[in-house]
């Protein structure tokens, strides 16, 4: 199956000539390769699609031309048959449509690799978002990971760096987001969290969800009205700060990482709304990330020592996580971090080139033998996401000024005082139902441990004895021989 997707993949890279983008086999400016290169991805399915909208995101890696191509692929992908999303609906209410929704826009407001999604107004005259699975998109996914699988395993087997960049974890971890990205009710639990998360927040809102209309393949949610973060003209036109939206883009993303972690891990622009009033307007919850309380605090000990240019401690931080050998030298791993962090401070991202950065930083990695982190890689997926976004928004944007304060104080609170009252808070609940238990659980460790010690102690007196009987059978056995040789002298004087 793997090798019949792959001969499908080289097929649709002739048939739409995707080799031109390679120099030597290109015959000037072609005018449509970025349409051809979309079109591909189209083509070859979700997980294409969704390598091309993290692509769009990437203005400083690629011509205007394709970017703008690839940016269709976040809400503009081809809509499937409108009628097998009414039988999808009809199928998930168990009641024909019009005895659950007042009306249903057959025309898509807009169409992903996954779902799409048609506005309806319900019986109560509540505006409401529906989204719908594409039909076979299980398959096309199952498909496309099996043979992803295939390909991390011969990565592994034939690269001598394919072991320490575990490609198989990695495949693991995004086949398992993707998974929860084709239960449309999984995503419902996650959206509903994130508005939990931010409820009265004047940065971010959340569509509430309807959950009597939800199912595995469809789920109904509150209709939310803004202007598509990546229209910067129009946003500028209804009198939006956009370098205050900047900057109160970076403070949710640190917020959901390092207050919640529990973050939204697909943030290209055609996920993200803004109001008239500048409030930023999230969709699409099928792929979340989550962190451990020791990630976060790893990671945030990384972020605060890099913005200070502490390098020691970023190195320090890696070896106490245990990113790399025990037995790396400290002064080296820390020379080697400075040369390639230092040259980006001070620097607007416009003239920060993180391309020839991220390419550095893996030379640095398979230097010192720095192991990938399979939980991490959706979070290293949004920072390119949201790198990208901010780069849109704000080239002038000081992305280490912005950050800095914010996780400082999130620091602060975690390591001083508060966040002790806060941890005494947390566990306040276990303890008080632990504490009356410790009597008792002292007396059976107690009698456990007489009971060991007596077992033992009968234990050591076996064996004792056991090898007292086996000196006296010795012992017996040389008196035996003894007498028996002194007999025999007798007998023959």
């Amino acid at each position: 199956m793997s090798l019949l997707r792959l001969a499908r993949i080289l097929w649709i890279g002739l048939r739409f000539r995707l080799y031109r983008f390679v120099p030597q086999f290109s015959n000037g400016l072609d005018d449509a390769r970025a349409v051809r290169l979309r079109q591909a991805l189209e083509a070859l399915g979700p997980i294409f699609v969704k390598f091309g909208q993290v692509l769009s995101t990437r203005r400083d890696l690629l011509p205007p031309d394709i970017a703008d191509e690839l940016a269709k692929l976040q809400d503009q992908v081809p809509p499937f048959d409108s009628a097998l999303a009414v039988a999808e609906v009809e199928r998930a209410l168990g009641k024909p449509i019009e005895k659950a929704l007042r009306d249903f826009d057959r025309q898509p407001v807009a169409s992903a690799s996954v779902a799409q999604v048609h506005f309806a107004t319900l019986l109560d005259g509540t505006e409401v978002a529906v989204k719908v699975l594409r039909p076979g998109v299980e398959r096309a996914i199952a498909r496309d990971v099996l043979l992803l699988q295939t390909a991390a395993g011969l990565v592994e087997a034939l690269w001598a760096d394919g072991r320490r960049l575990k490609p198989r974890e990695v495949v693991a971890e995004f086949a398992r987001h993707l998974e929860d990205e084709l239960d449309l009710v999984r995503e419902a639990a996650n959206a509903s969290l994130l508005r939990r998360n931010f409820e009265n927040s004047p940065l971010l809102a959340v569509p509430a969800i309807h959950w009597d209309y939800c199912s595995r393949r469809v789920m109904v949610m509150e209709r939310m009205h803004g202007t598509p973060i990546s229209q910067v003209d129009v946003l500028r036109k209804k009198s939006i700060d956009i370098p205050a939206l900047a900057r109160c883009g970076v403070e949710i993303f640190f917020t959901q990482v390092f207050r919640d972690g529990f973050f939204h891990a697909d943030m290209h622009p055609g996920n993200i709304f803004v109001t008239d009033d500048g409030k930023y307007v999230a969709l699409d919850f099928g792929i979340m990330g989550t962190l451990s309380e020791l990630d976060k605090s790893y990671l945030a000990q990384n972020f605060v020592a890099f913005f200070n240019r502490d390098y020691r401690r970023v190195a320090q931080a890696h070896l106490d996580a245990g990113w790399v050998p025990a037995g790396t030298r400290l002064d080296d791993f820390e020379a080697a971090i400075r040369a390639v962090c230092e040259p980006i401070f001070a620097r607007p991202l416009k003239e920060i080139y993180f391309g020839k950065l991220l390419l550095r930083l893996f030379q640095t990695s398979r230097r010192f033998n720095v192991e990938v982190q399979p939980q991490l890689v959706m979070l290293q997926k949004t920072l390119l996401n949201i790198e990208g976004l901010g780069r849109e928004l704000d080239p002038d944007l000081d992305l280490w000024q912005t950050a800095k304060p914010y996780l400082e104080r999130w620091m602060s609170e975690q390591v001083g005082w508060r966040g002790m009252l806060r941890t005494l808070r947390r566990e306040a609940p276990y303890w008080a139902q632990t504490l009356p238990t410790i009597p008792r659980l002292m007396h059976r460790l107690l009698a456990e441990e007489r009971i060991d010690g007596l077992q033992a102690t009968l234990e050591r007196l076996v064996e004792e004895n056991a090898r007292r009987n086996k000196l006296l059978a010795a012992l017996l056995t040389v008196a035996v021989l003894a007498l028996a040789l002194h007999l025999t002298g007798l007998v023959a004087r």
